[in-house]
């Protein structure tokens, strides 16, 4: 399939896990890619990775001001946009108790107001027709320990793409969420946990799984490029769920 040829589209994140292989999916579909992401050496690796179709930019997703920035490096080149992944965030866990305000700044500013803004600030480079997708999480429907603040952003992200909708529909621009479930992704390495800690807890997540393993990058991004194409064009504020059936069943 090529439904992305003559496209461009924005993967924040894009430097590992779901974002990288979405945005490879996109390449592999004929589009031009832009991924952005904090860790110039991460990015470099990845843009190499998609090859010359590809362009990196380092970014914060959390900052109002890189928000701002980004989309003015966008103008600056005459590049506009027809698909948009919203894919950086920051999961941190802590028991309740623990919880502090710079977790929780950080948790929101990162993945509730760096996606909001960046929508705001990119309305102008968008094409009628554009399609934005948000990463949310299946944690903003599961009640699981230590997640509390994690859960609330992503539960805010997922009502921010009815509410978005409903204000962008006269403009031509859809928003919708894919929800994973546990991925095999860097994330679980940056959890702050020990090797240990690490393996006992990604094997009890698993196990609550009905299919019995955790998902693939390459599964999230299917779903992404399908909210993305012509093909889900009467599919507006909706979350999609890729869980495994972890959520459900």
């Amino acid at each position: 399939m090529n439904r992305f040829a003559d496209k461009t589209v924005l993967v924040t994140g894009g430097s590992s896990g779901i974002g990288l292989a979405t945005a490879q999916a996109y390449v592999a579909e004929g589009a031009r890619v832009i991924i952005t992401g904090r860790d110039a050496a991460a990015l470099d690796a990845a843009r190499t990775t998609l090859g010359a179709s590809a362009m990196a930019i380092q970014n914060d997703a959390g900052s109002m001001a890189a928000a701002r920035d980004l989309a003015q490096a966008l103008v600056a080149q005459g590049i506009r946009l027809d698909a948009v992944f919203l894919n950086a965030g920051v999961a941190k866990f802590a028991p309740f108790t623990a919880v502090d305000e710079a977790l929780w700044d950080q948790s929101f500013d990162i993945n509730v107001k760096g996606p909001y803004f960046q929508i705001q600030a990119l309305l102008p480079v968008l094409n009628a027709g554009a399609s934005i997708v948000i990463n949310g999480s299946i944690n903003a429907r599961l009640g699981m320990p230590s997640s509390s603040v994690y859960a609330a952003s992503k539960a805010a992200v997922i009502s921010l793409a009815r509410t978005l909708s409903a204000e962008l529909l006269p403009v031509g621009v859809r928003v919708n969420v894919v929800s994973p479930g546990p991925v095999e992704t860097p994330l679980y390495g940056k959890l702050g946990m020990d090797q240990a800690t690490l393996e006992a807890t990604a094997a009890q997540i698993q196990s609550q799984v009905p299919l019995g393993r955790f998902g693939k990058p390459a599964e999230i991004a299917a779903t992404v490029l399908h909210l993305s194409a012509a093909e889900s064009a009467f599919i507006v504020g909706t979350e999609i769920i890729t869980d495994g059936g972890m959520s459900q069943l």
